[in-house]
């Protein structure tokens, strides 16, 4: 591995500590991925309490016979990582790279702390035992910032609706969507997975929104996640978050992205809510999903709305969002049709496994639709249970 990459880690991780290790064999790889895995544990410190002051810790990460340093800083308003060794550190964090990396990026019961080694500075003796003491707060504070890397650093199971509120996303408090979330994507959460979330939020300011892009983040701890939007967003952008700008109702636009980034195993839509664009997003992305996805359609109260593309008369109009959503039904019975001409099903059919309806929320499932239906023998024309009366 002559260039790391964050893919590139996430693959690494799933391997064992051995296997880990010969990747690593470079000095140059080995000082990448710790940058890389450091500036990762830096982010998912934002769960945890920090302390109340800035300070250093000193990570002490050893890989194929030798030792690498880098210097975290944590506290108010600061959270940077550089290479290098402090020359008094408030604390360390001593531990194999390797171990370092699986933990952070391995798979779910992977032993984490087997070398590691936390030590608070604890020279001169202090002056007092007062909690006021400065000496005394100095230490209180390492020992908060050497807890809040290391937990980190550690497997930590977040609870989405904590997320939601903790990034400012709306899925929790605007809607009522994360408790069906953490069922649906519970299975995925420890996966190396591909999401795309249409739909950024914070309008057309390169800076804003992105609350439930980080909330994804934080849930997948192994998984990259991708941003589509009509505008800038790339100051949103961060380790294993990446926004693209671009057209939801443009299919041409769609499949490109969904080569470049893919394939994906979960599209979320909260996008423009315009049921055109909900029925074409779907239409195009879909079938691109891998089997085993899930293509999720938020805020499906817009069909009902005239000014959203949306019908309050005809409620089953195949042109909103839910009157397309009740075709899909047929659509996952496609084989029970009594049909008088071979059939040929479309990729959508053969593709639908399951769908989970909630109010204004939608999962979808992608696999192979292909259970066998009922015996041919069985009529179909008529029920020979009425010649039973």
């Amino acid at each position: 591995m002559t260039e790391t990459t964050l893919g590139d880690l996430i693959s690494t991780g799933e391997g064992t500590v051995a296997d880990i290790e010969a990747v690593l064999s470079s000095k140059t790889d080995a000082e990448e991925a710790g940058l890389l895995v450091l500036t990762e544990v830096l982010s998912r410190a934002r769960l945890f309490e920090g302390p109340p002051t800035e300070v250093v810790v000193q990570f002490d990460l050893g890989v194929a016979g030798t030792r690498l340093g880098y210097q975290v800083t944590v506290g108010p308003g600061v959270s940077e990582v550089q290479p290098g060794w402090a020359v008094e550190p408030h604390a360390t964090v001593r531990q194999d790279l390797a171990e370092l990396l699986r933990a952070v990026y391995g798979p779910s019961g992977a032993r984490y702390d087997a070398t590691r080694e936390v030590r608070i500075s604890d020279e001169p003796a202090p002056p007092t035992l007062f909690p006021d003491d400065v000496w005394m707060a100095r230490w209180n504070a390492a020992t908060l910032a050497a807890g809040q890397l290391v937990r980190a650093a550690s497997p930590h199971r977040a609870d989405l609706t904590d997320l939601a509120l903790r990034f400012g996303s709306d899925k929790w408090g605007g809607h009522w969507y994360t408790q069906h979330y953490e069922r649906h994507f519970e299975p995925y959460r420890h996966q190396r997975i591909r999401i795309l979330e249409i739909g950024v939020g914070g309008y057309n300011s390169p800076t804003s929104g992105g609350g439930s892009l980080r909330m994804w983040k934080h849930f997948f701890p192994r998984g990259q996640v991708f941003g589509l939007d009509a505008f800038d967003k790339s100051g949103v952008d961060e380790p294993r978050i990446r926004t693209v700008v671009g057209d939801q109702s443009s299919p041409e636009f769609l499949t490109s992205l969904a080569e470049e980034i893919g394939p994906l195993d979960i599209v979320v839509d909260d996008g423009s809510h315009l049921s055109d664009d909900v029925i074409t997003s779907f239409t195009t992305l879909f079938p691109l999903l891998r089997p085993g996805g899930l293509y999720v359609i938020e805020d499906l109260q817009t069909s009902y709305w005239p000014g959203w593309n949306g019908n309050r008369s005809e409620l089953s109009d195949p042109g909103t969002s839910v009157g397309f959503l009740k075709t899909l039904f047929d659509t996952l019975h496609h084989q029970d049709r009594v049909r008088e001409a071979p059939y040929e099903p479309s990729e959508i059919e053969r593709g639908v496994t399951g769908i989970h309806l909630y109010h204004n929320l939608v999962f979808i499932e992608k696999g192979v639709n292909a259970e066998q239906s009922a015996p041919s023998w069985l009529p179909k024309h008529t029920n020979p249970m009425t010649d039973l009366t």
